[in-house]
């Protein structure tokens, strides 16, 4: 399809495009990370990736596939195309909603420099809501957008977060960009949201968390619950991507609420 630009305001200006930032960091759990932005796809809203060096091993162990800069686009959609439950195509005809009119997956709003920075056409969702598509900035772009307070996001979400990565933000060290737009979603007092993937957690851990907590993120452990009804892989995923989001005020539907009703999660009748 090809991209949509975003609704104008009446006074004739454009509108601003505000991303959610999504940092995914070395620690195990890449397929959070995939829920979490294919939901924000869905709901219309704009997102800028960070994908730190430590992630890109990552996602090559657990789904086979590298992350580069110069081929993104390219590895993001067979990315996000993968299921939890390792079907590698389990979310494409999904993405075909957010290919550009050539079917390339993210050519349309701009080919990136050579740094392999770059952006793909607007998603759109299910309500007719014009999004931002997705902006990808290589980890080690300080001077990215992302990296200023002036630069317009909503807020971050760092999923999953290695204990290395909450040390990092929890110390301001700033080593990179991910580390460094968390800092600043910190001090323009906007919404963070640390999904930790870890276990045990040990005490220097443990005291990062809190100071996290205490400078205003969300502490968020990549802890699936049972009660909504998830018998696959996926839907135990999706469970933590979407308390993520809830944490983030991002409306999605990837799990079951609880009702107050005990089996609500369960289909009885089968």
């Amino acid at each position: 399809m090809n991209a949509i630009p975003p609704r104008a305001p009446r006074d004739g200006r454009p509108s601003e495009r505000r991303p959610w930032v999504v940092g995914v960091s070395g620690a195990s759990g890449t397929p959070y990370a995939a829920s979490v932005l294919r939901a924000l796809l869905r709901a219309g809203e704009a997102v800028d990736l960070v994908v730190s060096r430590a992630a890109r091993l990552t996602l090559l162990d657990e789904t086979g596939g590298p992350f580069r800069d110069a081929h993104w686009r390219e590895d993001l959609r067979r990315w996000l195309a993968r299921g939890a439950d390792g079907d590698p195509e389990a979310f494409a005809a999904e993405l075909k909603a957010y290919e550009d009119a050539d079917g390339s997956f993210g050519g349309g709003t701009g080919d990136g420099g050579s740094d392999g920075s770059g952006s793909f056409g607007e998603g759109v969702s299910e309500s007719g809501g014009v999004g931002g598509g997705v902006r990808y900035w290589p980890a080690g772009d300080l001077a990215a957008g992302p990296s200023s307070g002036s630069y317009p996001a909503k807020g971050m979400l760092i999923v999953p977060a290695s204990t290395a990565c909450v040390a990092g933000v929890a110390l301001g060290l700033s080593k990179d960009l991910l580390q460094r737009t968390a800092s600043v979603t910190l001090k323009e007092r906007r919404p963070l949201v640390v999904v930790v993937r870890e276990t045990p957690l040990g005490g220097p851990v443990l005291r990062q968390l809190v100071a996290l907590d205490e400078a205003g993120a969300v502490v968020l452990p990549a802890s699936p619950a049972f009660y909504s009804g998830a018998v696959t892989a996926q839907q135990l995923v999706d469970f933590v991507a979407g308390r993520a989001l809830d944490a983030a005020g991002v409306p999605h539907e990837l799990y079951r609420r609880w009702t107050g009703t005990l089996g609500g999660g369960t289909d009885v009748s089968t």
